[in-house]
């Protein structure tokens, strides 16, 4: 299934280009589900053949997953004397939206739509619900180990000779289907067929919206397929005031095309706020949504006969050398970049390497690892 992910900086439009796009290709023949906690009803055109809209719900996604847990962890909540909740006390918790919204993902990748169009938050936090489930596996594995989960089976034993349940039992169940649902949820946001749209509207702050994504997305290595500037101002105004508008927007539209290497729909202000279905029609973008985008390229060189190393390049559009740090740690390399930071697994071949430099050269990162000669021959 392909799957378009639409983000954009707060007020640039983006529910209504994600709305617009998933509409067009409903009338287009196509089997969409639009998944948007903010969109109208009566614009999107839900009802319309082929169209189906879904609206993450934080608040009962949030009562009927603490209820479950609480449900499971009864006998060691028993244990420590607590009193459970009722469903009516509830109120969902900061981060509730977040992970509603994956769970929208992940139920949206297991439908039987060709298309599912998915409106996210505005950008900064759009980028950090991306990258949350990595970030989230990676703790319960440092926290909780697989490899330590071994001793799981002398548990019904130790509970019997205290005479009480154990209540790691439970703890470690709980962890192992947190983690199964987030390698679900993970899979779908680094699939091939998942692709990243950006809506911006040009003027000052565009340009920084665009270098902005494109390296959160590379740092996740997420695919951005398409730039869509919206509400551009026609080009033919007589009215003074108003041609200086079109031509200051224009000049950031032009600094657009450089920063996405021209890969840019434009869609038109309509001059007022499109009023249903109809206007939408007006707003969908050109470019086709069965064309994925291709994912930045990752790869390991070997230059061993040269210079007696390995290098690692790492794609890191717009990043630049004064924001950048990294740290090795283990088997990670910890990336710090434009305020992004990501613990990047090393490849195998790296992982009995040591780091010793790095180079950035346009996009570029460039990390020379020198092998242990004990585990690495010159020669193949």
């Amino acid at each position: 299934m392909r799957i378009i992910l639409v983000t954009g900086p707060g007020g640039a439009g983006r529910t209504t280009v994600a709305a617009a796009t998933a509409l067009a290709e409903a009338r287009a023949g196509r089997r969409v589900l639009l998944v948007s906690e903010d969109a109208d009803p009566l614009l999107t055109g839900d009802g319309e053949p082929g169209l189906r809209v879904t609206r993450p719900e934080p608040a009962a996604d949030f009562r009927r997953e603490f209820l479950a847990l609480q449900a499971r962890s009864g006998t060691a909540l028993d244990l420590l004397g607590a009193s459970p909740f009722e469903e009516a006390e509830l109120t969902e918790l900061p981060g509730s939206r977040q992970f509603a919204l994956l769970r929208s993902l992940r139920d949206a990748a297991q439908g039987d739509h060709e298309l599912a169009v998915v409106d996210l938050p505005p950008l900064p936090e759009a980028l950090a619900v991306l990258a949350l489930p990595e970030q989230l596996r990676r703790y319960l594995r440092r926290l909780l180990p697989t490899e330590r989960q071994a001793a799981r089976a002398l548990r019904p034993m130790l509970a019997q000779l205290a005479g009480v349940p154990m209540p790691a039992q439970w703890l470690y169940e709980t962890t192992a289907r947190w983690e199964e649902e987030l390698a679900a949820v993970q899979a779908v946001v680094e699939a091939p067929a998942t692709s990243v749209r950006l809506v911006l509207e040009p003027g000052p702050a565009a340009g920084r919206a665009l270098r902005t994504a494109r390296l959160g997305l590379a740092l996740q290595r997420l695919a951005l397929d398409a730039v869509v500037a919206n509400r551009l101002l026609p080009a033919d105004s007589e009215d003074p005031w108003l041609a200086g508008l079109t031509t200051q927007q224009h000049r950031h539209l032009a600094e657009l095309r450089t920063g996405a290497a021209g890969v840019v729909d434009e869609l038109p202000h309509l001059g007022r706020d499109p009023r249903g279905p109809e206007d939408l029609t007006l707003l969908a973008p050109a470019r086709p949504a069965a064309l994925p985008a291709p994912v930045p390229e990752w790869s390991v060189e070997d230059r061993r006969e040269e210079d007696g190393v390995l290098v690692w390049h790492i794609a890191l559009p717009g990043a630049v050398k004064e924001d950048l740090s990294l740290v090795r740690r283990g088997d990670e390399l910890l990336l710090t970049v434009g305020g992004f930071r990501r613990n990047v697994p090393l490849p195998g071949a790296l992982r009995r390497c040591a780091v010793s430099g790095a180079g950035l050269v346009d996009g570029d990162l460039r990390v020379r690892f020198t092998p242990d000669p004990g585990l690495w021959p010159r020669t193949p």
